[in-house]
């Protein structure tokens, strides 16, 4: 894999500084690439210790490279998040499809948060990071924005489904729904980031006990 970044990169830089065009959905494709490599940088660090220059000496792409598809930072850290934070929303709608039971759409929802967040904690990280920012930076928000719609989407999908599968309707509105889980996954977060082994089962099973009382 990183050879084959490298090889990109050595073939974009040069295209960059010959003044080449490249074509837009090949350029997409490329930032993509690049906001998928730059992920753990990013994470690693976090907003406010992470330049350009920072991602490029920790991947195998130039700072040149970078400059060419990014216009800044910002750009980069959008970009990377927004392109994570989609593939998050996925992951629970084939649960979400599937399930033939309230019971099984539970526990499938409830395995994936569980493996999310010891897999993926720093991409999480990085995601509140990023939205706190938004508060002060106004080059962040519609992204953000546009990602907290899109978990509060997927939210209501599986809490839906799960009261359709009871015959019942949710007993809460979705942004409600999408503020209670938002703030049990985050204080999940922190004290998983935190070394509480027990913080996740105790997450899963607030979240099991929870359910069942709003639809």
């Amino acid at each position: 894999m990183a050879g084959r970044l490298a090889e990109i990169g050595a073939r974009t830089e040069t295209a960059a500084r010959r003044g080449a065009r490249v074509p837009v959905d090949k350029f997409n494709a490329r930032r993509i690439e690049l906001a998928e490599a730059a992920l753990a940088t990013l994470a690693e660090l976090g907003y406010a210790r992470t330049s350009l220059r920072e991602i490029a000496q920790k991947s195998d792409f130039t700072h040149g490279v970078l400059h060419y598809y990014f216009s800044d930072k910002f750009d980069l850290i959008c970009c990377s998040v927004r392109h994570y934070k989609a593939k998050c929303v996925t992951r629970y709608d084939q649960i979400t499809a599937t399930a033939k039971s309230r019971g099984e759409l539970l526990d499938g929802f409830l395995e994936k948060l569980g493996e999310t967040i010891r897999t993926e904690a720093h991409m999480h990280r990085l995601w509140y990071d990023l939205r706190a920012q938004a508060l002060f930076e106004d080059a962040f928000r519609e992204d953000v924005t546009a990602i907290d719609q899109s978990l509060e989407d997927m939210m209501w999908r599986v809490v839906s489904r799960y009261a359709e599968l009871g015959r019942k309707a949710p007993a809460i509105s979705p942004e409600a729904l999408y503020a209670l889980f938002d703030g049990l996954f985050q204080k999940c977060l922190l004290s998983h980031l935190s070394g509480d082994a027990q913080a996740i089962p105790e997450f899963q099973a607030e979240i099991r006990r929870l359910l069942p009382t709003i639809s």
